[in-house]
């Protein structure tokens, strides 16, 4: 976090417990609360009183739990507006933003064209300009905003607020959260986009209540993020679940990692371009025409949209074997042309996973761009735990 001035709203595992279960599957009875965390009802009251005490929790009106039950229970529910929290995604040619209030409601939008100079400095002042934007749009926003998540593809060592390598704004070793928190006054978290976008999931979308849980992301990239035993995995190095450069053809392209073969190499949209424009000598082609071209039979672009779907669902597959989720989402811009490799995608991923694994669902989820936005504002969610 940068700067320091923002420490965890909660730092003992008891009121941690209870307000992280709170803010992803609430309202709940303090009963309720007691069963789920394996707190006696003293450690769940005790816990509780300085959430309620300092406005982030409050109880609902009484309720009966079931028809003849005893004394009505007053579930506790997370006040939404106690707090809010900003969100940038990088994208390739534009930033967008997100205000999100403390359960993930997003309560306004916006985004912004990036210019030609997409430098760490230029795209940083554009980020200030957004957030102010943002922060302005409603009263209430600027004094109750203390955190900023930033999402950006690539290599990312969040607890350094580095992005160490993003090969969509071509960034090297830039100290992004440190800039952006003196340039908005901010407590700033930087963290991989498919990351973040991830732990949304996980927490205030399809992935609620799962222990073990992933999302791929298809399109301009190939992303994955893993959450095992309820927690967002990064590893030791922070790039744990880059399923998009698993190797699985050692004879195939060369990925801009260095690698050759990687998922990533084979279908990736500018993977799936560049194969179309080879086969059919066009080099005129967009990706629109090329994704035309397999839509109207073209041999060429279906063999390519083809192996671009083997190569994710063995991807997925190998993901799926090694992690045992208990559902994977795929989402990502590439779900415009799931028609073309769908059910490759399916029938490589049935062919790669061992045994059970293969029951493992695959959920196909469109999320827009501010649902990415939505992703970076969760992280400064997540931020006030420690």
């Amino acid at each position: 976090m940068f700067p320091s001035h923002a420490p965890p709203l909660v730092t003992a595992p008891a009121e941690t417990s209870v307000l992280a279960l709170l803010l992803t599957e609430g309202p709940l009875s303090r009963v309720e609360l007691a069963r789920r965390t394996g707190l006696s009802s003293t450690a769940v009251t005790k816990a509780v009183r300085p959430l309620i005490d300092d406005g982030y929790l409050h109880e609902l009106p009484p309720e009966r739990t079931a028809p003849g039950a005893g004394r009505p229970v007053n579930p506790l529910a997370v006040t939404a507006d106690r707090e809010f929290f900003a969100g940038v995604k990088v994208s390739a040619d534009a930033l967008y933003g997100a205000v999100c209030d403390l359960r993930a409601g997003l309560r306004v939008t916006a985004d912004r064209p990036l210019g030609e100079d997409r430098g760490p400095a230029a795209v940083s002042a554009l980020i200030r300009e957004l957030v102010d934007e943002l922060l302005d749009a409603q009263p209430e926003f600027r004094d109750r905003t203390r955190r900023l998540g930033i999402a950006v593809s690539g290599d990312v060592d969040r607890a350094a607020g580095r992005v160490r390598y993003s090969v969509l704004p071509g960034w090297r070793d830039v100290p992004l959260a440190e800039t952006t928190a003196r340039a908005t006054g901010l407590a700033v978290v930087v963290e991989n986009d498919v990351k973040a976008l991830t732990a949304a999931e996980h927490w205030f979308g399809e992935g609620i209540g799962t222990e073990y849980f992933a999302l791929v992301t298809i399109g301009a990239g190939i992303g994955s993020g893993l959450v095992v035993n309820g927690r967002l995995i990064t590893g030791a190095y922070g790039v744990a679940g880059e399923m998009g450069h698993l190797c699985i053809d050692p004879a195939g392209p060369r990925c801009h990692c260095g690698q050759a073969g990687c998922v990533e190499a084979i279908a990736s949209s500018g993977a799936i371009l560049a194969a179309v424009r080879a086969g059919t000598g066009r080099e005129d082609l967009d990706f629109d025409g090329a994704v035309r071209l397999a839509r109207e039979g073209d041999p060429v672009a279906r063999v390519v949209f083809a192996r671009a779907g083997r190569a994710i669902g063995t991807g997925i597959g190998i993901l799926v074997n090694l992690l045992g989720p208990e559902r994977v989402v795929v989402t990502g811009e590439g779900l415009e042309t799931y028609d073309l490799f769908g059910e490759h995608i399916k029938d490589s991923y049935a062919e790669h996973c061992f045994k059970a694994a293969a029951r493992c669902p695959l959920t196909l989820r469109p999320l827009p761009w501010e649902e990415w936005a939505r992703g970076a504002a969760v992280l400064g969610v997540q931020a006030l735990f420690p």
